[in-house]
């Protein structure tokens, strides 16, 4: 007696469920992602075996590079905003719409007041390549103890972090930690780069 074939189905996969589920992803990730500017200056800092971490929000930090130039940087677009006009009133500067939004959009900055407004008149690539001097903070011109006290003024949850090169010089490194003295501020932290712990510890 001869055998039954069963006729064999290939099995097809609907592929349709699995895409939509991919581009459903990728549109929550582009929606939800933040852009971030890039950094306008980069510093090596020295390592160190601490494992405390800085928060993700309201935090002020200090940048300070191998050349000995002192960046401000402070995390929020509306409090960089309120700050900018802050700043205005108190050196009797504007700034428009546009240059606040551009503001608002920085990562960090080291430019004097008065070279403000020029600098976030420039684009994206101008700003990047320009080579910005640095915020003073010498006893007769500290800006940077004003910008570090309307920053508190308008929050003051803020945390203050200090990124110094590991090349810096010990004496700038020295005034920016005299200005937060000044202005009362004796916590704060160091960024370094994350080192292995010794083992005989």
């Amino acid at each position: 007696m001869p055998r039954v074939k069963v006729k064999r189905n290939n099995p097809s996969l609907d592929m349709t469920p699995m895409v939509d589920l991919f581009f459903l992803l990728v549109t929550f990730f582009m929606l939800t992602a933040t852009a971030r500017e890039e950094e306008v200056v980069i510093v090596d800092t020295p390592s160190s075996v601490s494992e405390i971490k800085l928060p993700d929000a309201n935090v002020i930090t200090l940048t300070v590079d191998k050349n000995d130039r002192v960046f401000f940087g402070v995390d929020g677009q509306q409090t960089k905003k309120a700050l900018l006009d802050k700043i205005a009133s108190k050196y009797g500067v504007s700034f428009n719409e546009k240059e606040s939004k551009t503001f608002s959009l920085l990562s960090n900055f080291g430019v004097p007041v008065n070279q403000l407004k020029s600098y976030l008149a420039m684009d994206g690539t101008q700003r990047k390549n320009v080579n910005q001097p640095g915020i003073p903070l010498d006893s007769t011109n500290n800006q940077l103890r004003d910008w570090i006290l309307e920053t508190r003024k308008l929050n003051q949850k803020v945390v203050i972090a200090i990124k110094g090169d590991v090349d810096v010089s010990y004496s700038t490194v020295q005034k920016v930690i005299e200005t937060l003295q000044d202005q009362k501020v004796n916590r704060f932290n160091l960024v370094t780069d994350m080192e292995a712990r010794p083992k005989s510890l």
